[in-house]
């Protein structure tokens, strides 16, 4: 009789069922479908913004040269002293860049906005590299007193991780249908790299005021001085309502507008007053009026003169946006005037080019 070995050897496992056999094996090629679909899901997101894209040529108007008062004397000392400024002849777009237009830029070069870019830990020193992501600066309304402490700053800006040209609001929002809105979370330099591409140029101050008043001479506003609303008419889209806390949208919309929302100025230009800021190729001065020659006036050589409190040289921003409020930010006449570093982006500045 023989002996069983000290050590039997296991029996074999059960041969799988067929059934079970072939799930086994899909597994693989399952596991590649999903990681497929979800990076396409990622995609198409992404890709939202080029299916925008739109290669027609922007619109532009002649503007004619000439002679006019730059500024005003019941401003800010930015914006005194009002001074006499001829300007050569030039095209404007008609409107601001539109996301249809920057796509197509994007489209045409792969130009990544610096929105999207990694930043530059020199320039913040004290945080976490792990946690420093691409940024820009939203706005959140909030119920909240408008008067600060000097320096303070305004606590209804975000800078939020993921918001860009792409995704407006934050990484969770895209521009599906936004082909006609005013490009936004454009920063300087990203407006003119377009422009070179474009093969044209960021307006001058002096320019961008003369473009705007369209032809009139010393008034308010971009369609003369009648308030904006006055009579239930309304030209510009700006903020009504209790700002930060809530627009009314009286005049169409609360928040960004389509371009060509508005009536067009003397010149055909649209929304030379409110909805998006617009970048000026000027650096800024507060002081420039004090000293600026009377023909062309192309600006300061560089941004660091008379600025103070200021951790870098900024570039001049006209127009005003969908934020100014009355009561708070009277910016979107013709001769008020705005500052920003130039890789400084948020969902309320765009631009438009010259040539």
């Amino acid at each position: 009789m023989s002996k069983k070995p000290k050590h039997s050897v296991p029996a074999a496992p059960a041969a799988p069922s067929s059934r079970a056999s072939k799930l086994w094996f899909a597994l693989p090629a399952l596991l590649v479908i999903l990681i497929a679909a979800l990076v396409a899901v990622g995609w198409q997101r992404e890709d939202v913004a080029l299916r925008q894209a739109d290669p027609t040529p922007p619109e532009m108007v002649p503007i004619p040269g000439g002679t006019f008062w730059m500024g005003r004397d019941d401003g800010p000392d930015d914006e005194r002293p009002v001074h006499e400024v001829t300007v050569a002849p030039f095209q404007m777009d008609v409107t601001e860049v539109t996301v249809g237009q920057f796509a197509a830029f994007v489209k045409a070069t792969g130009y990544v906005t610096v929105a999207e870019r990694k930043p530059d830990l020199q320039k913040y020193p004290n945080a976490d590299p792990l946690k420093l992501e691409p940024f820009s600066a939203v706005f959140v309304p909030m119920d909240v007193p408008l008067h600060r402490p000097r320096g303070e700053p305004p606590p209804w800006w975000r800078y939020v991780p993921g918001a860009n040209w792409r995704h407006p609001e934050g990484p969770k929002t895209d521009l599906k249908g936004k082909k006609n809105y005013p490009a936004v979370h454009i920063c300087w330099e990203d407006a003119d790299a377009y422009a070179k591409w474009a093969g044209k140029r960021l307006p001058t101050e002096a320019e961008w005021e003369w473009a705007a008043r369209g032809g009139l001479d010393r008034k308010r506003y971009c369609w003369g001085d009648q308030p904006n609303g006055d009579g239930g008419v309304w030209r510009a889209n700006a903020f009504q309502g209790r700002f930060p806390a809530e627009d009314s949208g009286a005049d169409g919309f609360a928040g960004l507008a389509p371009v060509k929302s508005y009536p067009p100025n003397g010149y055909g230009l649209y929304d030379m007053s409110g909805n998006a800021w617009e970048w000026c190729s000027d650096w800024y001065d507060p002081k420039y009026y004090v000293h600026s020659p009377k023909d062309n006036p192309k600006g300061p050589d560089d941004g660091t003169r008379g600025v103070e409190d200021e951790p870098q040289p900024q570039k001049v921003r006209r127009g005003g946006s969908f934020l100014c409020a009355d009561e708070y930010c009277y910016r979107y006449i013709p001769a008020a005037r705005d500052k920003n570093p130039p890789d400084s982006s948020a969902n309320h500045t765009g631009f438009r080019c010259v040539k």
